[in-house]
């Protein structure tokens, strides 16, 4: 039997759409640029690596163009966006225009950005970074954690915004 293997092309498509059947949590990704104003993306490739010493992992596209502004900050925010926050997702995820209008965040006084009204924050700094493909996996060193118990994350599954049903 000879089976055709699909081409690479068709093969990224068949794994984004099965990718997508596992769902994700939605991570912005924050932190004061050298002029004061805020730099942010979002992501939804996150994970927990270590608790000692306490690590965790986002991926981030080669092509990111946000990427290099923020890898060479001293602090790094994460936050891990509520259910109400798909607009603040979709604004972070743009490629043109003011990621932050009318948005509502704030600075640590490390300078790591967070967004009120989401399910943790934390901050970190860069780690270490290791190639990934056509991704970087970026391991960040966790400085400080707030967690919000009463707030049910935004989900990211199978190409849509989800929330957490009952």
């Amino acid at each position: 039997m000879n089976v055709q293997q699909p081409s690479d092309a068709e093969l990224g498509l068949q794994l984004r759409r099965a990718f997508s059947a596992f769902p994700t949590g939605v991570v912005a990704v924050g932190t004061l640029g050298w002029d004061g104003a805020p730099i942010g993306m979002a992501v939804n490739s996150f994970t927990s690596i270590s608790l000692d010493p306490p690590l965790v992992a986002i991926s981030v596209a080669n092509t990111s163009r946000t990427w290099p502004l923020i890898e060479a900050s001293k602090s790094i925010g994460l936050s891990v966006l509520g259910h109400t926050q798909e607009l603040v997702s979709r604004q972070l995820s743009a490629r043109e225009g003011d990621r932050f209008a009318g948005i509502q965040w704030q600075a640590n006084d490390s300078g790591a950005v967070h967004f009120p009204d989401a399910a943790l924050w934390l901050s970190c700094s860069v780690h270490s970074q290791l190639p990934g493909g056509d991704h970087t996996i970026v391991l960040l060193e966790v400085n400080d954690v707030e967690f919000f118990a009463e707030v049910e994350p935004l989900l990211f599954h199978h190409s849509r915004y989800r929330t957490i049903g009952a």
